[in-house]
């Protein structure tokens, strides 16, 4: 639990960073949401992007609780990642079947939204594992999520206005 609570400036400062940062990219989201729908993947990434942010949002939540042990942290992490990869898993789908050829990169776009889910995979089995270094992956993993999602919502949002 220590070790944890070692944590618990950074989590502070990411789950209010996090929050802010969904409902912007919510509400930029909103403003152009006729032509998102129109994309045959735009709703799918911004969706998986969300899903990361509020994935990070659990995480750092959760690592606020008094008195959580890290098994206890590594399956909620686990068990939330699982929900996240879902639409990740549904963009990727979404990605590869898309039939339009102008839409490039679709390696990137995909590696980019596992990235963090991959990281957040692995810092849940590192926990689970009792090691601490599972802290810093989630940390890093969520830096990531923040990452990935600023990146996926601007690329959207600039092909919403293309």
């Amino acid at each position: 639990m220590e070790q944890i609570e070692a944590w618990s400036e950074f989590n502070v400062a990411m789950v209010g960073a996090t929050a802010a940062l969904a409902g912007l990219v919510i509400v930029a989201s909103s403003v152009n949401i006729a032509e998102i729908i129109k994309s045959n993947t735009l709703t799918a990434r911004l969706a998986a992007a969300i899903a990361a942010l509020v994935l990070a949002i659990i995480v750092t939540g959760v690592g606020l609780v008094p008195g959580v042990g890290m098994l206890w942290y590594g399956v909620v992490i686990g068990a939330s990642t699982l929900v996240a990869a879902i639409f990740q898993v549904h963009a990727t789908l979404v990605i590869v079947r898309d039939p339009d050829p102008e839409h490039v990169g679709r390696l990137l776009k995909t590696v980019l939204g596992f990235a963090p889910i991959i990281a957040y995979a692995a810092a849940s089995i590192a926990l689970l594992l009792g090691q601490p270094a599972g802290l810093t992956i989630a940390a890093a993993a969520t830096l990531l999520a923040i990452v990935s999602a600023i990146v996926v919502s601007w690329v959207a949002l600039v092909e919403v206005l293309r």
